[in-house]
C-alpha cells in the first residue's frame, strides 16, 4: 500500500491519458499540453512542462473526450524527469470524467 492510500476518498488508478489545460494568465487563456500519471473520481495527478502554484484555478479537457472539467491545484508540484508532477481536484467529484471503471473503495490488490 502506498503511503496516505488509507486515506483516500476514492480508488486511484495509473493510467496515462492525453489532456490539455487551460489556464488564465494576464487576460489571456494558456493552452496546455500535458498528460496524466494517475486518476481518480476528484481528480489526477498530470505531468505538465510547467509549475503550477498551488489553488491555481485551472480547467481540464480530456484528450480521449474533449470533455472539460473545472480543478484546482491542491499543493505544490514536483519536479520530476517528464515535467512537474502536479495534484489536481476536480470542482465537483466526477466519476464518468475518465470513462474508465474505478476498482470499490473497499478493493486491495492481492499479496504474492
Amino acid at each position: 500500500m502506498l503511503a496516505g492510500e488509507d486515506k483516500r476518498r476514492s480508488q486511484r488508478v495509473i493510467v496515462r491519458v492525453p489532456i490539455t489545460i487551460l489556464l488564465a494568465e494576464n487576460d489571456q487563456t494558456l493552452k496546455i499540453s500535458c498528460h496524466t500519471v494517475a486518476v481518480n473520481i476528484h481528480g489526477a495527478m498530470i505531468i505538465c512542462p510547467r509549475a503550477l502554484e498551488e489553488n491555481t484555478k485551472l480547467e481540464v479537457i480530456n484528450g480521449r473526450t474533449d470533455e472539460k472539467i473545472g480543478c484546482r491545484v491542491t499543493r505544490a508540484p514536483r519536479e520530476s524527469a517528464e515535467g512537474f508532477l502536479i495534484p489536481v481536484e476536480f470542482s465537483t467529484p466526477s466519476p464518468n470524467f475518465w470513462q474508465i471503471t474505478f476498482p470499490p473503495s473497499n478493493w486491495k490488490a492481492l499479496d504474492n
